[in-house]
């Protein structure tokens, strides 16, 4: 399918999600209205959550949503400060875990590639004689 940026009316958006909410074939659907079935799930999905009115906002991105980083109203500057620290922290700590546990799984599958390379040689080996 081409891509193409076409703008929809909320309208007919709210159309197309009652339409497969109604148990309408969304290959169907696909076919006849020229849309791909990822922007037809996402249209019903937001239809789910918020109803018509969810498909009013318009496309392209989420809706705007403030930062955690970003300082709270009535927060003194020093507070929002040591928020945004705890926050990174946070986030490297994460990030340290991960790492932690891909070096793991590295190493299990190294040892096990280097388990299967040793036995598949000796094996080898064993037949030739």
């Amino acid at each position: 399918m081409k891509k193409t940026n076409r703008a929809f009316a909320a309208e007919f958006r709210a159309r197309a999600a009652q339409r497969m909410l109604d148990g309408e074939s969304v290959t169907k659907m696909q076919q006849e209205l020229a849309i791909r079935r990822s922007v037809l799930y996402r249209w019903r999905d937001q239809y789910r959550r918020e109803g018509a009115a969810g498909l009013e906002r318009p496309t392209g991105g989420p809706p705007e949503v403030a930062s955690p980083l970003a300082p709270k109203p009535g927060v003194s500057e020093e507070e929002s400060l040591r928020r945004q620290i705890a926050e990174l922290e946070r986030k490297i700590g994460q990030q340290a875990v991960q790492l932690d546990f891909f070096k793991r799984v590295f190493k299990r599958i190294k040892e096990a590639s280097q388990r299967n390379g040793n036995t598949g040689a000796r094996h080898q080996a064993t037949r030739h004689f």
